[in-house]
């Protein structure tokens, strides 16, 4: 499995579907947000809405949410 394989993350976001938490760690800053929407010719399309986050205990992460199934995950950068 590669390191940057994504991974199942728990996400706690607001009315618009920005997070303000991962894991029990706070949300100090959104840094970049972004969509990417791809293989839509095919029966699979990819919707991902990806978040660079800077958290409350100094971590930086990578999460998106899964716009088809409404799923959270987190990734390495």
């Amino acid at each position: 499995m590669s390191v940057y394989a994504a991974s199942p993350a728990d996400v706690l976001a607001d009315e618009r579907d920005v997070p303000r938490a991962v894991g029990t760690s706070g949300v100090e800053t959104v840094r970049e947000e972004w969509l990417v929407e791809d293989r839509w010719w095919t029966s699979a399309p990819l919707r991902r809405h990806y978040f660079e986050l800077a958290l409350a205990d100094g971590r930086c992460v990578v999460v998106f949410r899964e716009l088809n199934s409404g799923r959270w995950f987190s990734q390495r950068g």
